[in-house]
């Protein structure tokens, strides 16, 4: 509760700037439409850096949490796991979007080679380099922390045969851990650049303009709940578990989803009008939620497809993602669609962050909760030193060190060689 709460204070005062223009039909165009001046969209960029932000807390703080990580401190709290919870119905599917998007705009202006040359370089090699480099780190402190905790008795050998046992999406996370997103987003990518190309042409543009058109009434846009809706039902009762072809289908769906959304200028003109109406869907469907949680167990009712329940908590699952993310679009369109040197930095930065982070949460994780100290204590040192040591690793390390940056993501400049 503590968290609705402290979030509040920027809805409320985004209400009190926009709420004067809910009558006023003409709502002011936005920098999107200069995108064909080729005019980058700030806001986007920095949702992304103020996502991977959500994304390094999310897995700071699961030490801390009810829900299952890789090590787990004796005193678990409760709020904290509502906060956790909350953010992953939304957190990794903005992430897919705001990719999306960034592919309609990368593919205006490179050709289908550059196209995957590009996410080869950006997201295929830093997941083969952070397998290889992170995850055996990772593993075996798992590994060994549950042998300690006495909640594991197999071998090393035989954990890491059971973690591998089977063929799925989920790979990309038995493999790469917290990198099982660059495996999606590559996956993503080589997938739907056939779909892109499609929807780039005459029939596909019909299609776009379609969209457009009816998101020109007011709430039209809640027509993107249903197809998501349609693959969670039809792929959740088989595939429940998490980075399975659930989430894989789901995750994907949004990622073509942002391709279209930023293909045409009056779908995003049409989502800043309907703010009010993101934010009322929104707000009723996770206090639903939450009356769900308190009269029930939703979490079980969402693996199991036969009682009425199931299609209940989808329904309102995937509502509350909708709406949270085209708000928090709208936030991002009105607040943040400027640049400075802050984001500057974090552009570049945010991948190599992205890599290094969650294999220095776990080892100082690992340490910290077997401390004899309470929760207020070891949650801070948590946070505060993970962040300081990922952004010191980028900082020092490989920012400096030159042949280091294309393995975690970073374009090599040119250095500009004058001969007199």
């Amino acid at each position: 509760m503590v968290f609705f709460s402290s979030s509040c204070f920027p809805i409320v005062s985004f209400i009190k700037l926009e709420v004067k223009k809910l009558n006023n039909k003409d709502v002011p165009q936005m920098s999107v439409e200069r995108t064909r001046e080729s005019v980058r969209l700030h806001y986007i960029d920095w949702l992304r850096v103020l996502a991977i932000f959500g994304v390094f807390l999310y897995h700071a703080v699961h030490p801390f949490d009810l829900t299952y990580w890789h090590v787990k401190n004796n005193e678990l709290s409760l709020e904290l796991t509502i906060a956790i919870v909350f953010f992953s119905l939304w957190g990794m599917q903005l992430f897919f979007l705001l990719a999306g998007a960034g592919s309609w705009f990368a593919l205006r202006h490179r050709s289908n080679q550059q196209y995957i040359e590009e996410r080869v370089k950006r997201l295929l090699i830093p997941y083969i380099v952070g397998v290889i480099l992170f995850t055996p780190i990772m593993l075996y402190l798992e590994w060994y922390f549950n042998t300690l905790k006495g909640s594991l008795t197999e071998s090393f050998l035989e954990f890491i045969l059971n973690r591998y046992a089977g063929f799925s999406p989920m790979w990309f996370g038995a493999l790469g851990y917290h990198l099982w997103f660059l495996g999606f987003l590559f996956s993503f990518s080589i997938l739907g650049l056939p779909l892109f190309l499609k929807l780039k042409g005459t029939s596909g543009k019909r299609v776009i303009s379609w969209l457009a058109q009816i998101s020109e009434y007011r709430g039209g846009l809640l027509i993107f709940i249903l197809p998501l809706l349609l693959v969670q039902l039809i792929f959740r009762p088989f595939f429940p578990l998490e980075h399975d072809w659930a989430d894989f289908f789901y995750q994907f769906s949004f990622f073509l989803i942002g391709f279209i959304l930023f293909a045409d200028e009056r779908i995003i003109k049409n989502i800043r009008r309907d703010w009010l109406i993101f934010l009322i869907i929104a707000l009723s469907s996770t206090i639903i939620l939450l009356i769900m949680y308190e009269v029930g167990d939703p979490f079980a009712w969402s693996t199991n497809p036969g009682i009425p329940e199931f299609y209940l908590v989808y329904i309102f699952v995937t509502a509350t993602t909708w709406c949270w993310i085209n708000f928090i679009l709208v936030i991002g369109m009105r607040f943040l669609d400027f640049s400075n040197t802050w984001l500057q930095y974090w552009k570049e930065a945010i991948l190599p962050f992205y890599l290094v982070h969650q294999p220095i949460i776990l080892i100082i994780a690992f340490f910290v909760v077997q401390w004899d100290a309470s929760i207020l204590i070891k949650l801070p040192v948590v946070v505060l030193s993970s962040f300081i040591f990922s952004l010191a690793f980028f900082e020092f390390i490989i920012k400096r060190i030159r042949f280091l940056q294309p393995f975690f993501g970073i374009k090599v400049k040119k250095i500009d060689k004058t001969f007199s």
